[in-house]
């Protein structure tokens, strides 16, 4: 090789120059030994080459020590850890709520209560304090469904406004990573050092996982391409808008399948951009899972406890009416089209049929029980006395005409001033006495002889009531009980329209039977038919194009299936019904939904203001008093509160609703199982946590210390490099010398 002093001098030169680099690279791995998130940076050298000559030393990178495969393992694991970390302080706050099983505070013990009280009070049935404490543990039992959910929809409300939070910091981060990139770019272009960008930038790829599930790819101009999993682009050449805009207010009736939440957008708000449904993983995932899957299976529960409540207690509570009777009663079905008072039903008009020799006994008490006057609605519907004139036997009637028939008996029977009319306002039938004399009680019988009416003294059983719901002369619904149908002695009441009609849960493989399905409102019928092998989303589609229909169905998740869920457009009252032949309403069992159940459920003002307004006796026979035996009414008549004790107690068939299968309980155990489910999930997700906590902290562990900074090495390091720099120096210092000699021979 061939050289001279000023060669030598520049190879010096460039001594000093990389390991003063490397000197600096080493105070910064120092300096930042307990820097979050720093990646130890280690400088690389090489031998310059000038023409094909070494002319010393150079640096050819500054690297990071840093493993990428195992940064990609530790997101993934951050973004689970994130998903279970982020439903903790919801499935706290819930257990508060919903209590453990043996709580005095949860509902199955509130429930246990109930059951206890009215034990109580079918012992001593006409006591003032037996009559108060059954109303009182009543109205815990409701008040503790209303508290749960409440508190299921406030929580509800709080993760679509954290969901709102976190789109909100997925799109500031995306900000950030398009701005680091650029930062990168521009400064690798120039051969700058860009490992403190790119630290910086694994910083906010950590914090971004955190959120959302993410997978990313590296440029060869070293920005990075950041998306979902899905495969929604997050970070490109320039950040993705991610957006969503939480609700204001939350009810057990707000879904995401029903399209009453906000989409998150990931780009432009467009339908196609709604990862709602997409997101895997992440904060992001955790705050969905809960508002649309976790709460409303919760919700779906409570109601449905409620709603078997209601209809079970106020079967056997409309056997009766309260001692003596009533003078007022007010019923709680809205009725679409009552008719007009007429012998024979117009087509559209809603009709009741009475079936297997049923009958319905009116009778007036005096204020002391006894009877006054009776007949039956076979009797007073079959005579040209009452009403438009002598109806067919058993019927159908319409609602207008049973109204007008009672109304006209009750007034040539001694409370001539009474009123039988369906309210206008409400399209609820109401009944008054205006007296203070009499009082007025029902009781189911059944003629088992067959004749019409049934004649005084017939057995006591609930009548069979037929209800064409659209007046098509085709039986949409039977009922068991007069007064249940109507709902005149209801003890829990809930005020909800009849505007939300659902299935039960089914299979998502449901395959439906043929069938036309009729939209009915009162005044307006629309049909669509429904194909065989149709499944729920098709019959949904169906429904949603017969526009004149003015509904809108919608696939509502619940448990392992689904719902077919109907809402009115309007907010008004409608029926769905079938033809006559078809199945397809009783194979997924559509009825009004229960859904906002719990949230309403009270039990009756008047009962609540009066508790001797409860029924614990029925109506009596004495084939002994009077000529030919009369009805009567005992204040310690404890039957029907005791009928009800036994019916609380006993199993009940309580329908598939939130992951709780269809089951054989007693309401207490019911509720226990609500208890129990929620305490069950409560604990799997502090498992999944406290196990994704371990890992994510392992890999957490080994990426810091294959990126972290070692004292001991960064020292040794020190010790070589200026060791190297004082030898770059001292050769400099050399040839310094030579070149002062050289002056000096000249001179």
């Amino acid at each position: 090789m061939s050289g001279s002093l000023t060669q030598a001098l520049y190879t010096a030169q460039s001594g000093l120059l990389a390991n003063q680099s490397a000197l600096d690279a080493v105070a910064q791995n120092v300096a930042n030994v307990n820097t979050a998130n720093y990646s130890r940076k280690i400088v690389h050298l090489e031998q310059r080459v000038v023409a094909g000559t070494g002319a010393g030393v150079q640096i050819s990178q500054v690297t990071r020590a840093v493993d990428e495969g195992l940064l990609k393992s530790l997101r993934k694991e951050i973004s689970s850890f994130n998903q279970y970390d982020a439903q903790q302080s919801y499935f706290s706050r819930l257990q508060d709520v919903f209590g453990a099983p043996g709580d005095n505070t949860s509902i199955s013990h509130v429930m246990t209560e109930l059951g206890q009280a009215m034990e109580a009070l079918a012992v001593t049935p006409d006591q003032t304090l037996e009559q108060s404490e059954f109303v009182r543990q009543a109205q815990d039992v409701m008040l503790k469904l209303e508290q749960m959910s409440s508190t299921t929809q406030e929580l509800r409300l709080q993760a679509d406004t954290d969901i709102a939070q976190v789109a909100g910091l997925i799109n500031s981060l995306s900000s950030d990573l398009v701005s680091l990139n650029n930062k990168i770019i521009q400064n690798g272009t120039t051969g700058a050092d860009v490992t403190d960008l790119r630290d910086q930038r694994d910083a906010k790829l950590d914090e971004l996982a955190g959120y959302i599930d993410i997978s990313y790819f590296y440029r060869g101009d070293g920005d990075v391409v950041v998306f979902t999993t899905a495969g929604r682009t997050l970070v490109d050449n320039s950040p993705v808008a991610t957006a969503h805009n939480a609700a204001s207010s939350v009810t057990s009736t707000t879904t995401h399948a029903e399209g009453d939440f906000s989409p998150i957008y990931v780009g432009p708000q467009i339908a196609d951009n709604d990862i709602t449904s997409e997101v895997r993983d992440g904060k992001l995932k955790g705050l969905i899972d809960l508002r649309d899957n976790t709460l409303t299976d919760l919700q779906s529960q409570i109601d449905e406890l409620a709603a078997e409540l209601r209809d079970v207690m106020n079967l056997v509570h409309n056997q009766t009416a309260p001692y003596p009777g009533s003078s007022t009663m007010s019923g709680t079905r809205a009725f679409l089209n009552v008719g007009t008072a007429a012998v024979a039903p117009a087509a559209g008009e809603q009709t009741i049929t009475f079936a297997n020799n049923s009958d319905t006994r009116i009778t007036l008490f005096d204020a002391s029980g006894n009877q006054f006057n009776t007949t039956t609605v076979q009797a007073i519907m079959a005579s040209a006395s009452y009403g438009s004139g002598a109806a067919a036997a058993n019927g159908p009637w319409n609602i207008a005409e049973v109204a007008s028939a009672m109304q006209d008996w009750l007034q040539a029977s001694g409370t001539p001033s009474a009123t039988v009319a369906i309210n206008s306002t409400t399209k609820k039938l109401e009944i008054d006495l205006n007296s203070t004399t009499y009082y007025m009680a029902m009781r189911d019988e059944v003629n088992t002889a067959g004749t019409i009416p049934a004649p005084v003294g017939s057995t006591a059983s609930n009548a069979t009531i037929q209800f064409d719901a659209n007046g098509d002369t085709v039986i949409d619904e039977t009922v068991s009980g007069f007064s249940n149908f109507f709902g005149l002695n209801d003890l829990f009441v809930d005020d909800n329209a009849d505007n939300i009609w659902e299935t039960e849960v089914m299979a998502n493989s449901f395959s439906a039977s043929a069938a036309t399905l009729t939209v009915y409102d009162g005044t307006t019928s629309t049909n669509i038919a429904i194909a065989a092998g149709d499944s729920l989303a098709n019959i949904a589609t169906k429904i949603n194009a017969a526009t004149a229909a003015g509904v809108t169905a919608a696939i509502v998740p619940d448990g392992s299936g689904s719902r077919l869920r109907l809402s009115s457009n309007d907010g008004g009252n409608f029926t769905i019904t079938q033809a006559a032949a078809d199945t397809l309403l009783t194979d997924t069992a559509m009825h009004s939904a229960d859904v906002r159940v719990s949230t309403q459920l009270h039990v009756r003002n008047d009962i609540i203001s009066t508790p001797s307004l409860v029924s614990t006796g029925a109506v009596s026979w004495d084939s002994t008093k009077g000529v030919v035996g009369e009805y009567y009414r005992s204040k310690g008549d404890n039957s029907v509160i005791e009928s009800m004790s036994k019916v609380f107690a006993a199993a009940n068939a309580f329908d598939s609703a939130g992951a709780l299968g269809s089951s054989s309980l007693t309401f207490t155990a019911r509720a226990t199982s609500i208890v129990s489910y929620n305490a069950t999930i409560a604990d799997a997700n502090d498992s999944q946590q406290a196990y994704q906590e371990s890992l994510t902290l392992s890999l957490q562990s080994k990426s810091d210390n294959f990126r972290g900074v070692n004292l001991d090495e960064e020292m040794s390091n020190l010790m070589l490099f200026e060791q190297a720099y004082s030898a770059a120096a001292r050769i400099a210092s050399v040839i310094q010398n030579m070149f002062d000699s050289l002056e000096r021979i000249f001179q």
